[in-house]
C-alpha cells in the first residue's frame, strides 16, 4: 500500500494549518478519503438504478459499520451519474479535511458484471514501485478499492448482471492538497491518495489520543501486568494478538505514532517487558531514532535502509538503488526477490532494539514482531 493510514506509513496526510489560532481539538473521529469515495460511488450507483441520486446514502465502511453520508451535487441521467461527499476528518488535523470526494459513474453495457475503477483529476498517479500499487495506476489503496467496489455492487443489484459500470473517483483541488503531503516524494504525482483500512479517521495527532495511549499503559500497570504490546494501528494489533494469545487484553495498546510518550509511560509505570508490533516503514523510523513516527514528520532514512541491506548481503548496486528510492517497502520488495528479506528484517529488528535500549538503558526488556502489509508474520527479534 502507499504510505497511507495510521496503520501503515501514510501518504495523502499532512497537518492542516491556517493563519488563525486553532481551537482546542478533542477526539472526535472522522471518515477516510476511501470511505467518502465509497459513499459517493454508492450514491451515484443508486442514481443509475433509480434515476435519481439520493440526498443521503447509507454506506458500508471497510470495518463493516454502516454510516449515513450527505450527498452533494447529486445528478443522474441516462447512463451516467455524479455524486460528491465532503470529507469530515473529525478532530484529526488532516490536509484532506473538506475535500470533495467525487464519483462519476457510467454504465458499460458490453461488460456485464464488471466494476472498473479509475482515478480522475486530483487523485494521484503511482509512478514508482514500492507502494504495493500498479505503476501508472491511481493511488487508491487496496482496502478502499475493495470497499468502493463492494458498495457499488450492493447498490447495483441486478443491474450489474446486465451491465458493467465504470467508476471514476476524483478530488477537485487534490493536486494542490498533495503538495502538503509526502506523495511527491513517494512518487505519487498529480493528487492525493485514497486511503483508509477501517473507514474511520482517529485523531492520532491530538493530545487526547496521546493521553489515551498513556492511559492504556497505566491500566495495564494497575492490573499488575508486566508486559505491554505497542502497535502502530489496527492491523498490527490484530497481528500481535494472534501471535500472543496468552496475554491479557489490557496488555495491547495502540500507540499510533506516539512511540516516545508510550515508552515514557512504560518506564513511569514500571512495566518490565515491551513488545513492539510493526511494519517495515514504521520500524525504520524507530531504528533511525524518530520519537514520533508520523509520515508527515521526517521521511524514512534510505541511507539507513541501504546500510541494513548491505549488512544483509545486498550488492553495492542494489544498495545504491535502495538509497535513491523513497520507501522502505521498496527495499524489502527488492530484497525479497533475492531471498534476503528475512535477514534484512532481522537486522532491522536488532537496530530498533539497539536504538530504544540506548534511549532507555536497562528499563525494560524488548521484543519486536514484524508483519507484512497483510498482517502476516515476517520476523521476530528480542534482546535476549
Amino acid at each position: 500500500m502507499p504510505a497511507a493510514n495510521r496503520e501503515d506509513p501514510r501518504a495523502g496526510k499532512a497537518l492542516r494549518t491556517t493563519g488563525k489560532k486553532r481551537k482546542k481539538r478533542g477526539n472526535r473521529t472522522g471518515f477516510t478519503t476511501g470511505a467518502c469515495a465509497a459513499a459517493a460511488a454508492r450514491a451515484a450507483m443508486l442514481g443509475l438504478v433509480r434515476g435519481a441520486v439520493p440526498a443521503r446514502v447509507r454506506a458500508r465502511l471497510p470495518n463493516g459499520r454502516e454510516v449515513t453520508f450527505a450527498i452533494r451535487e447529486a445528478r443522474a441521467g441516462g447512463d451516467t451519474a455524479h455524486a460528491v461527499v465532503i470529507k469530515d476528518a473529525g478532530d484529526d488535523p488532516d490536509v484532506t479535511h473538506g475535500a470533495r470526494l467525487t464519483a462519476d459513474l457510467c454504465l458499460l453495457p458490453d461488460r456485464p458484471g464488471e466494476i472498473v475503477l479509475r482515478g480522475g483529476p486530483g487523485v494521484g498517479t503511482v509512478t514508482q514501485a514500492g507502494l504495493g500499487l500498479e505503476v501508472g495506476g491511481p493511488a487508491i489503496n487496496p482496502v478502499p478499492r475493495r470497499n468502493i467496489q463492494e458498495n457499488v455492487a450492493e447498490a447495483a443489484g441486478e443491474l450489474l448482471a446486465r451491465s458493467g459500470v465504470e467508476v471514476v473517483i476524483s478530488v477537485p483541488g487534490g493536486e494542490k492538497m498533495a503538495r502538503r503531503t509526502l506523495n511527491p516524494r513517494l512518487g505519487i504525482v498529480g493528487g492525493i491518495s485514497i486511503l483508509g483500512t477501517t473507514g474511520i479517521v482517529h485523531p492520532w495527532s491530538t493530545a487526547a489520543f496521546r493521553a489515551s495511549v498513556i492511559q492504556g499503559i497505566e491500566v495495564a500497570a494497575r492490573q499488575g501486568l508486566d508486559t505491554v504490546v505497542l502497535t502502530t494501528g489496527g492491523r498490527t494489533e490484530k497481528f500481535v494478538m494472534r501471535e500472543l494469545p496468552h496475554l491479557a487484553p489490557a496488555c495491547f495498546v495502540q500507540m499510533g505514532d506516539f512511540l516516545k510518550p508510550a515508552l515514557d509511560a512504560v518506564v513511569a509505570n514500571g512495566i518490565s517487558h515491551v513488545v513492539i508490533g510493526g511494519m517495515v516503514g514504521k520500524l525504520v523510523k524507530m531504528a533511525q531514532g524518530e520519537t514520533i513516527t508520523h509520515a508527515g514528520r521526517n521521511p524514512v532514512n534510505t541511507d539507513l535502509v541501504a546500510d541494513i541491506a548491505a549488512e544483509a548481503g545486498a550488492s553495492e548496486a542494489l544498495c545504491d538503488t535502495i538509497r535513491k528510492a523513497n520507501t522502505a517497502r521498496f527495499a524489502l520488495e527488492q530484497l525479497a526477490g533475492i531471498g534476503l528479506d528475512a535477514r534484512f528484517l532481522a537486522i532491522l529488528g536488532r537496530r530498533v532494539i539497539d536504538t530504544l535500549s540506548a534511549r532507555y538503558p536497562g528499563r525494560f526488556r524488548l521484543r519486536v514482531l514484524i508483519c507484512d502489509f497483510e498482517g502476516n508474520k515476517m520476523a521476530e527479534v528480542s534482546d535476549a
